[in-house]
């Protein structure tokens, strides 16, 4: 048997917000029309919304607490990082790090999308 990562998922109370949130990371996402919107990557993987209705339609549901999973979006340079943190906050949405140069290699930031879910920012130096 072979398994193949697919498809990853996230639940947005606003789904207008969300998805502006994350095309202004670099994602073509579609309009909003409905409870789930998809959108397929070109390395095959697809990323999702669901609205908070259709994930409490499908059963108990219980708000999580802190950050239980990571994302992130490789800017490719530098400047990228810086760019994209700055993008994302003059939107309106909250940035939880500022860009700096990491002891680990990268320029890395964090923003946070608007259901509190952080998305690391970075590029290597």
């Amino acid at each position: 048997m072979s398994l193949k990562w697919d498809y990853v998922g996230v639940v947005a109370a606003d789904m207008d917000k969300s998805v502006l949130f994350y095309r202004l990371l670099g994602l073509p996402m579609p309009d909003a029309d409905s409870d789930h919107v998809e959108v397929e990557l070109p390395n095959g993987m697809r990323f999702a919304l669901d609205s908070l209705e259709l994930i409490r339609s499908l059963g108990p549901w219980k708000e999580p607490q802190g950050h239980r999973m990571g994302m992130g979006i490789n800017a490719e340079t530098p400047d990228g990082v810086d760019a994209t943190y700055k993008a994302v906050v003059d939107a309106g949405f909250e940035g939880r790090t500022e860009p700096f140069d990491a002891f680990w290699g990268q320029r890395y930031a964090q923003v946070l999308d608007p259901d509190g879910n952080a998305v690391d920012i970075y590029a290597p130096l």
